[in-house]
């Protein structure tokens, strides 16, 4: 005789059904953007899920070329390279060290930054023509960098806490980029009251949780600027990168394009590496 299970309790399959959603909820930070909650929730789902599948590269190092382009179509052009270290623990940002190599008014001009999670970011410059390093004020991270389109503040990494989040719509992902594919809209606010935006929109692809596009608005809640991401690679089967950018000032007209040669990682850089006293005998 087949014997029913006791009154109030659901049957065997009901319970594993409900084990299996609770374990995927637990595995799965975005599993909560399809079961109903509300957009902070869903938009902060969403951005851990981006920062987990960044977690783990330790080190990474490439080079690149920037093209600045005004409103009327003219370019010039500029080599340089970027080497980042991941801090390991939690409570501490990643750094990053950037060098130019060409042309010859720019050769050997150097940004050193160190991200904080709670406190604000730090940042060196070094410029060889005055042949000393300049500390970034906290205030001036708006500025633009160079005479880019980046801002300091767009070169520093984009650690999960320096944000809340908002999540707005799903729709297909704008551009060539992301033609085929289905992005979650994320509205991300930042927490540091000198930033130079009052808010960004995030177009995250569905797939891989791959930036396809920013929107930065000032601080009259203005669009401001627009970056693009493209020619996604994958490296070590997981971690993907970018291999072109191109943030483009909606308010000027003018653009600066970044083309990046294939990453290395693992190359055993050191903290050494990333000390401001350094900036001035880098090569």
């Amino acid at each position: 005789m087949e014997l029913s299970p006791p009154m109030n309790q659901p049957p065997l399959a009901d319970l594993r059904r409900a084990v299996l959603a609770a374990a995927l909820l637990t595995l799965l930070p975005w599993a909560a953007v399809a079961a109903g909650d509300d957009p902070a929730s869903k938009g902060y789902a969403i951005a851990a899920e981006m920062d987990r599948r960044e977690t783990g590269f330790g080190d990474s190092a490439a080079g690149l070329e920037m093209i600045l382009s005004n409103a009327q179509g003219q370019s010039s052009r500029r080599a340089l390279r970027i080497t980042t270290l991941e801090e390991p623990a939690g409570d501490e940002g990643d750094k990053s060290l950037v060098i130019f190599d060409r042309p010859r008014d720019v050769q050997g001009t150097a940004l050193l930054s160190y991200t904080h999670i709670a406190e604000p970011d730090d940042q060196w410059l070094y410029l060889p023509a005055l042949k000393r390093v300049k500390r970034v004020s906290s205030a001036n991270k708006s500025g633009p960098f160079v005479g880019s389109e980046f801002a300091y503040e767009d070169l520093l990494a984009q650690e999960l806490a320096k944000y809340t989040y908002r999540w707005l719509r799903d729709e297909a992902c704008p551009g060539q980029a992301g033609a085929s594919l289905a992005c979650f809209v994320v509205e991300r606010i930042p927490v540091y009251e000198n930033s130079g935006y009052t808010r960004q929109l995030v177009w995250v692809d569905q797939q891989e949780y791959r930036p396809i596009r920013i929107d930065y608005y000032d601080r009259k809640d203005v669009l401001l600027k627009t970056l693009e991401l493209r020619d996604y690679r994958q490296y070590l089967d997981r971690f993907w990168r970018a291999h072109e950018m191109t943030m483009r000032n909606q308010q000027t007209g003018k653009s600066t394009t970044l083309h990046f040669e294939d990453y290395d990682f693992g190359q055993g850089v050191s903290e050494a590496s990333f000390n401001p006293k350094r900036l001035p005998r880098l090569r």
